[in-house]
């Protein structure tokens, strides 16, 4: 065998771990969750009761910060983390790069005596001003405008996060540029949320709720990813640089056996495991749910739903923690969506939903739906809001890595439907009709054990192909990618479903024409409404099967957009619709959003350009010399003994084919960008992108011929199967 691969297996199987193990029994897991938050427990006993009462009125009510509060609430943060032993506190933005970015100062302040003091002021708290200029900004400023800002959100806790040489106090905040326009992922989801909260209460108060609380979404995201050992990681460039395998022949098994799915968690995995959810719980991070994916070597991460926004920064820390712990296990977290070919990818499923203090889930049926009015309309607004919407929402998750999932059978397809379930369907169904007689009982499951208690059951089944389901008392966006912050998707979550709540409630009050004290009335406009929503868009609803090609066909008909990749959607976000929307309710300027649209377009093409040129490194120095010497080798056996000459005639072709794929991709790759993004973009998916899928297929042929120790490269089969 090849002596890198088989230091790599060697360091793989000989594997100890490095790190003590964790006992949940020395401190109950319990006690440690959101031991390192600044949360509202802590707020409540460290502030000045005026102080406190102001924070919460901000946070639960979504009223205006009042600044006078800063300097006791920055006096109270510095004194609690220096308490845990933090020495440092940074603003914790997320850029447009969709990554976690960070600016640290030293609590230290030298005074004119020679000593130094521990300071921390309410100014430093609400805005730091790190450097702007290399971030993406999609043209919103110039190349020498370096200035920007991050802001306090006060709605989202301060943490604690540890190193094993010191803590450092992380305030989340929104990053702006000095014109006050958005450069990151927080601003715009806090505008949403905004919107989703004002258009929400007129519909409440609609209902007779005469003052209802804050509104919010409420989000939470499974989250999958691989892990495999770092010393194969380390052996693949492409790994090591993309995230993902560019060559790679698959292994005689892969997945086809099922036998991964839900199996037993292999102690190492499960110690990383443990001790994630460790981290996660004092960061304050609600993980409920962990096990096997489908594919060896996936796994999947599951929080409790919580307040939209604190979920998008917890995604952010999930993603973090399961890197580096994976470090202390001596191994590597994949959250790439295509890491390996030929086994399905990884995902990101949204969990979603809007939730009012006082009144609950605004999504829950309860055991009556077709009773249950206020839940109908909330529905039917979604419904509407996804049907008129769906372009927005899948330029939300588009992306290069994405592309890679997206209508294969492992994730669902590019067409955005919606999943309702039996007993939904049949109550609008009704509704449409003007005929509703009840909806259909769950009822209860008999095994046939006499042993074992009957099961509830449930109206309706599950449907894992549709891209946006009903799942209960919530909506679930499936289609997101694993890398992918779940910021993007919930703004235009949030926003389309605001302006379809706006649009029936004003339909609602004009209907009543200011009378609110007729029920029969009420009653009327409701279910006027309800049929119009469902009469014009009923289209998008659909239970069946999304992976077969008959309902592609079925979505033309119906008229549902199929935008088959990133450069077939990207261009929606900055189509008129969707400019005006987010320009309506304040979430995003036209200048932000075209923004967003040429960061977005030039990061795809240099995700693609990235991988291009390491395609080329690696056949060049890597595949190829392992094919030339595999030729010389049977040459020298075929010329002093009697040889089938057939492997030799084969592995000549293969070098041959090779070397003009090389050539091909050295061709497409140097081509000169232009002005026009979509352009590039267009090229890197119609010329590079085949180029480098054809110069793949060579080399996993290769893969399979050449000798074993002649082989460079981890195969699939070591990377997937040696834990």
């Amino acid at each position: 065998m090849n002596q890198a691969r088989q230091a790599a297996i060697s360091a793989a199987t000989q594997y100890q771990r490095i790190t003590k193990p964790h006992s949940f029994s020395e401190i109950p897991f319990k006690d440690l969750f959101g031991a390192n938050v600044f949360n509202e427990t802590v707020m409540k006993q460290r502030l000045p009761k005026a102080v406190f009462k102001s924070l919460e009125r901000t946070i639960k009510r979504g009223e205006t910060l009042d600044p006078s509060v800063a300097d006791a609430v920055a006096t109270a943060m510095k004194d609690w983390a220096i308490e845990k032993g933090a020495t440092h506190y940074a603003h914790v933005f997320y850029p447009l790069t969709g990554l976690t970015a960070e600016k640290h100062d030293s609590f230290l302040s030298p005074t004119d005596e020679g000593i130094g003091i521990a300071e921390f002021l309410g100014s430093a708290l609400i805005q730091g001003e790190p450097d702007a200029s290399s971030f993406p900004h999609g043209g919103i400023r110039a190349t020498f405008e370096a200035r920007g800002y991050t802001a306090w959100d006060v709605t989202s806790p301060a943490y604690i996060l540890e190193n094993p040489n010191g803590k450092t106090l992380c305030i989340p905040t929104s990053f702006v540029s000095w014109t006050g326009e958005s450069l990151d992922k927080k601003t715009p989801l806090l505008r949403s949320m905004q919107a989703l909260n004002k258009q929400a209460q007129r519909v409440l108060k609609l209902f007779g709720h005469d003052n209802p609380n804050l509104v919010i979404a409420t989000a939470g995201a499974e989250q999958e990813y691989f892990l495999i050992d770092r010393s194969f990681f380390f052996a693949r460039p492409d790994l090591h640089i993309a995230s993902r395998t560019l060559y790679g022949a698959e292994p005689p098994k892969g997945q086809e056996f099922e036998d991964q799915y839900f199996g037993a968690i292999p102690e190492r995995i499960l110690a990383c495991m443990l001790e994630t959810e460790r981290e996660l719980y004092k960061l304050g991070v609600p993980v409920k749910t962990r096990h096997n994916e489908v594919a060896p070597s996936q796994y999947e991460l599951a929080p409790v739903y919580e307040n939209a926004n604190v979920a998008t920064d917890h995604q952010h820390l999930i993603m973090l923690t399961l890197q580096r712990v994976a470090q202390k296990y001596g191994l590597a977290c994949l959250l790439h969506e295509k890491p390996f070919g030929g086994i399905n990818g990884s995902g990101k499923h949204l969990n979603w939903s809007m939730s009012c203090a006082g009144i609950g889930n605004l999504l829950d049926p309860g055991q009556t739906p077709h009773d249950n009015a206020q839940f109908l309309i909330f529905c039917a607004a979604v419904i509407r809001a996804v049907h008129q919407y769906s372009k927005l929402l899948r330029v939300t998750i588009a992306h290069a890595g994405n592309d890679h999932r997206l209508g294969a059978n492992e994730a669902p397809p590019a067409i955005i439907s919606i999943f309702l379930g039996d007993m939904l369907t049949d109550v609008f169904e009704q509704i449409e009709q003007g005929n509703i007689k009840g909806s259909k009982p769950g009822g209860s499951l008999t095994v046939g054990v006499e042993t074992l208690p009957p099961l509830p059951k449930h109206s309706g089944d599950r449907n894992r192909t549709s891209p946006f389901a009903f799942t209960g008392d919530k909506f679930e966006f499936r289609a997101l990618g694993a890398n992918q912050s779940i910021a993007g998707p919930l703004v235009a979550l949030n926003t389309i479903v605001a302006e379809s709540l706006d649009a029936i409630a004003t339909e609602l009050e004009k209907e009543l024409d200011g009378d609110r004290s007729d029920a029969e009335k009420f009653n009327q406009a409701v279910q006027k409404v309800l049929q119009n929503v469902i009469r014009e868009h009923k289209a998008v609803i659909f239970n069946g099967d999304g992976y077969s090609p008959a309902w592609h066909k079925e979505a033309e008909k119906r008229g549902l957009p199929n935008l088959r990749n990133t450069v077939e959607a990207l261009p929606e976000l900055i189509s008129k619709e969707n400019i005006q929307l987010l320009e309506k309710y304040n979430v995003l300027s036209e200048r932000e959003t075209h923004s967003r649209y040429e960061i977005y377009m030039e990061r795809y093409c240099k995700d693609i350009n990235t991988e291009a040129n390491l395609c080329l490194s690696m056949a060049k120095q890597m595949i190829l010399p392992a094919g030339y010497r595999y030729m010389g080798e049977l040459s020298a056996i075929a010329s002093s003994a009697k040889f089938n000459s057939q492997t030799v005639s084969k592995i000549a072709e293969l070098v041959t084919d090779l070397e003009q794929g090389i050539d091909r991709l050295e061709q497409v790759v140097a081509h000169e960008t232009c002005a026009d993004v979509l352009k590039d973009a267009q090229h890197y998916r119609d010329l590079v992108i085949p180029a480098m899928g054809n110069l793949r297929q060579v080399a996993d042929q290769i893969e399979k011929i050449v000798a074993d120790d002649l082989w460079p490269l981890p195969s699939y089969r070591e990377m997937l199967f040696i834990k």
